[in-house]
């Protein structure tokens, strides 16, 4: 398959393109001998002042009881996963640890790190954007209350109301996985 420093490159340059805050790519390239790949190499500008969502649930950040705060974060990562979805793309990595926030009163949300993302079609595509939501909310259930989950959910689908199909998503994404943790 494609080299996974490649696709780095290629999936980091389609979020900027795709309006996605990210970090910046300064350089990239391959190192080749005899006609065989040797290594890679991905080079980002800092975002200065930023820090994971993962970090922040085992430091116990106060900013996470914050309503306003949590709801203006939450409505970004949304976004974000609409987009991504909406062009074919699954993240296959969409956890807390690569979405950094900054220090702002009403933070940017950053999407980093994504490897092993790609574009999908049909029922692959369906179950990637499960599988998205699903590692997303495999921390949320510990740190967020269900109310903001389901406001997550909601801001993700652009609806005001859970009507039978959301259900039945709903229920993939919460059991996606179960009898695996």
């Amino acid at each position: 398959g494609p080299l996974r420093v490649r696709v780095e490159w290629r999936n980091l340059l389609a979020f900027r393109a795709w309006g996605i805050p990210t970090a910046t790519v300064v350089a990239y390239g391959l190192e080749r001998r005899f006609g065989g790949f040797t290594r890679g190499a991905l080079v980002t500008a800092e975002i200065p002042a930023t820090v994971d969502l993962a970090h922040l649930t085992l430091t116990g950040d106060p900013r996470l009881r914050d309503r306003r705060w949590v709801a203006h974060v939450s409505q970004q990562v949304a976004a974000i996963a609409r987009t991504l979805h909406a062009a074919g793309f699954a993240h296959n990595d969409l956890k807390w640890r690569n979405l950094l926030v900054d220090d702002a009163a009403l933070p940017t949300v950053y999407l980093i790190d994504c490897p092993s993302g790609g574009f999908y079609r049909g029922a692959v595509l369906a179950y990637r954007m499960i599988k998205d939501l699903a590692c997303l909310d495999k921390v949320a259930r510990y740190h967020l209350s269900r109310t903001q989950r389901l406001r997550f959910y909601l801001d993700y689908t652009r609806h005001t109301r859970v009507d039978e199909q959301d259900r039945k998503r709903i229920a993939k994404i919460v059991h996606f996985f179960a009898g695996r943790e």
